[in-house]
């Protein structure tokens, strides 16, 4: 037997790590892969537009950032002149208004391009006050917009959702221009107008607790349109409701109004660019389940918030929430710890699922790589016996010859047992393995005798 040199037991590490070091570049392979589908931590902060500081638009901002405040989220708030530039500050990615409260009906022709709607959150009727002439306003009532035709008329500022959307209606009755007088008149102004009797009729939207629609309702001598056509108008314009004010719903004692007035409403929804986080869409949908969910005067309780329109594309976020509400964990759990969970099992899924076969398998690969070299020792001794016995039988003097290359051989075999570290598991094979060696090293040295 050839002299030995002691084991070196990093040849063991080196089986290991042929196996290992490709099972640990498989799992971080997974592991990237699963981040690139993790979206980031929903920021802390976040930008609304909302409208003047003494409007409905800015009150309904101050709900939702009082809400997501318990939740750790800085809602800030933005005032704006209105719709118009609500959704102008949306659409220039040079602010960072991701939100913002806007009228439905806005554009006739709204680019939906890169925003999304969380939804329509309560009516916002359209409020069209008359003066109804004679000495006590005991002319005839007028229920059609075509009777205002030559009338000098409060529209709305350039640029505001009311204005866009009395200009529809109006062109709907082929009466946007002259002798129609179009004034850019709006909310309190447009009622003193009225009142002075500088304009004919105003146009107003927004809730029933607007100042000036609360000033005209109790003005002797103005009246409210009823709109009997309004089926055909909600035809025309898939943004339009017709909606009921009850008689006596906003004063009982003075029986204001004095019978149900049919008007036409649009709907203020919030509008998000599609760059929102989905955490917080969410998040704030929740907001706006419980700051719209009750009944108004226009709606019963549950009727909103909800998809009114298909202006803008959804945000699938706030119908998950409106439909099965709050996601499982955030029933339990902080904001910031069920959004935290979340990530980690849209990573750790598909990570255990290579994880977990790796590990099965890698006990099984190492197991096969030692056997594997144990089985080739015996076959290469195997192949040695039967090439000792055939030159045996051929020719014992030829066999003679060619016993030092297979000493040799014979020799390299047994040296591989001793210099090859095994895991002691597998010392009773090797010890199996030496002893067929020294049957074969017999065979060699006593050819006769087999």
């Amino acid at each position: 037997m050839p002299e030995l040199q002691s084991p070196r037991r990093n040849k063991a590490w080196r089986d290991l790590a042929l196996i290992a070091v490709p099972a640990f570049l498989l799992v971080c392979l997974a592991l990237y892969a699963a981040s690139r589908y993790v979206t980031p931590a929903p920021p802390k902060r976040v930008v609304m537009s909302t409208g003047a500081e003494d409007g409905i638009y800015h009150r309904v901002g101050l709900r939702y950032r009082e809400l997501l405040a318990q939740q750790g989220i800085d809602l800030e708030l933005r005032n704006s002149n209105g719709s118009a530039e609500n959704l102008a500050r949306l659409r220039d990615h040079s602010t960072d208004v991701e939100l913002a409260l806007v009228q439905a009906g806005l554009e006739e022709h709204p680019d939906p391009g890169g925003l999304m709607s969380l939804g329509s959150v309560y009516y916002e009727p359209m409020w069209v006050f008359y003066r109804a002439g004679g000495k006590e306003g005991s002319a005839r009532a007028i229920d059609r917009l075509s009777s205002l035709q030559g009338k000098r008329l409060a529209v709305g500022a350039e640029g505001s959702g009311t204005r866009s959307l009395a200009l529809q209606m109006l062109q709907a009755n082929n009466m946007d221009g002259a002798p129609t007088q179009l004034l850019p008149l709006s909310g309190v102004n447009a009622a003193m107008a009225l009142r002075r009797g500088e304009v004919d009729a105003v146009f107003l939207v927004g809730s029933a607790e607007l100042a000036a629609v609360r000033i005209l309702l109790f003005e002797q001598g103005i009246r409210l349109l009823h709109f009997s056509r309004a089926a055909a108008y909600t035809k025309l314009f898939d943004t339009l409701s017709a909606v009921t004010l009850p008689q006596g719903s906003i004063d009982l004692v003075h029986d204001v109004p004095a019978v149900d007035t049919t008007l036409l409403a649009t709907t203020a929804t919030v509008l998000a660019r599609d760059t929102l986080h989905p955490a917080l869409a969410g998040l704030l949908a929740q907001a706006m389940s419980e700051v719209h969910g009750g009944a108004s005067k226009f709606n019963e309780a549950g009727a909103f918030p909800r998809f009114t329109s298909g202006e803008y594309p959804h945000s699938a976020e706030a119908q998950r929430q409106f439909k099965n509400g709050p996601p499982f964990l955030q029933r339990y759990l902080p904001f910031w710890a069920a959004t935290l969970i979340d990530r980690l099992i849209v990573m750790l899924l598909p990570l255990l699922a290579v994880v977990l076969p790796v590990i099965k398998m890698t006990p099984s690969l190492y197991t096969w790589r030692i056997r594997s070299r144990i089985v080739r020792w015996y076959g290469e001794l195997k192949l040695l016996e039967q090439e000792i016995l055939a030159a045996q039988r051929a020719d014992p003097l030829a066999q003679q010859t060619q016993q030092a290359a297979f000493r040799q051989r014979l020799q390299a075999i047994e040296y591989a047992t001793y210099t090859r570290a095994m895991p002691v598991s597998y010392a009773e094979q090797i010890y199996r393995l030496r002893a067929n060696i020294d049957m074969v090293r017999r065979l060699l040295d006593n050819p006769r005798s087999h």
